[in-house]
């Protein structure tokens, strides 16, 4: 922390620590959690293996295991692992498909949130800074409308989750549009991967059961595989497209009348 009596040079260098400490905390810890393999234990061969188990810890111990499923998923999209479609899928299997649904929305936000924070005050304004005009210029576009382009990107995720998140730090989005967006965008994402979680015994019981072939027939590569997007129907794609869809709404229309107020200018020259 910086003293009154520091010389400016010292104040300059505490701001700049103060400002790359989170980053460094936050590279320290992606570091650590591939350097253990922790993040080998966020699979579905694992969850397999240990969904006995799970549930009936969850039985035994709802509320204390409910705390430490929204832990860990804050912590994944925190570090930005590519586990979030999987933790909410597992949620809707061990809580039901509403209560894990909504704990899925509140933690990838608030993990969404934290690695936002991060990106915005060691790398978002740094880099603006010292962007060219034309940037520049892109950065003030999706700040007027960024709530409407957030929420688009949360509802159709045409680019991956950890991208957007550093996307909208970089262009300076506003804390608050930033939370509000990403929370009404990841729900009807969170509760449809819920939903389809709930019935994921089905789908374990397939999986085991080609697994178990595989290994009479003396096959040495038998790990159990499966992207948890596959559970999602075309309907609810097609739902969730025309969200995204609707989400845009505002920018179109706002073009559409800014155009024909154009043309009316011209019109009457």
């Amino acid at each position: 922390m910086a003293d009154k009596n520091d010389t400016p040079e010292e104040r300059a260098a505490s701001l700049k620590l103060s400002r790359y400490l989170p980053l460094a905390i936050f590279l320290t810890a992606i570091g650590a959690v591939f350097a253990t393999g922790l993040h080998r234990s966020l699979s579905f061969e694992s969850f397999v293996h240990y969904q006995i188990q799970l549930r009936q810890m969850v039985a035994e111990h709802r509320l204390s295991m409910l705390g430490l499923y929204a832990l860990v998923y804050v912590s994944a999209v925190t570090l930005s692992l590519p586990a979030s479609a999987f933790l909410t899928t597992i949620g809707g299997y061990l809580f039901g498909w509403l209560l894990g649904g909504a704990v899925a929305s509140m933690a990838a936000t608030l993990g969404a949130t934290s690695i936002f924070l991060i990106a915005r005050t060691s790398l978002g304004r740094p880099l603006l800074k010292r962007a060219g005009s034309r940037i520049q210029s892109l950065a003030e576009g999706f700040q007027r409308r960024a709530f409407s382009y957030l929420l688009f990107l949360r509802l159709m995720p045409v680019m991956p989750f950890w991208l957007t998140n550093l996307a909208a730090a970089f262009f300076g989005m506003r804390l608050r549009s930033y939370v509000l967006a990403t929370y009404i965008g990841m729900l009807p994402v969170s509760f449809a991967f819920a939903f389809a979680g709930s019935g994921l015994d089905e789908v374990m019981a397939k999986h085991e059961r080609a697994r178990q072939q595989c290994l009479a027939a003396g096959g040495t590569d038998c790990a159990i595989g499966f992207d948890a997007k596959s559970l999602l129907t075309p309907e609810l794609m097609v739902a969730l497209a025309v969200l995204g869809i609707l989400a845009l709404a505002p920018i179109v229309i706002r073009y559409g009348r800014a155009g024909g107020s154009h043309e009316d200018k011209e019109g009457k020259a």
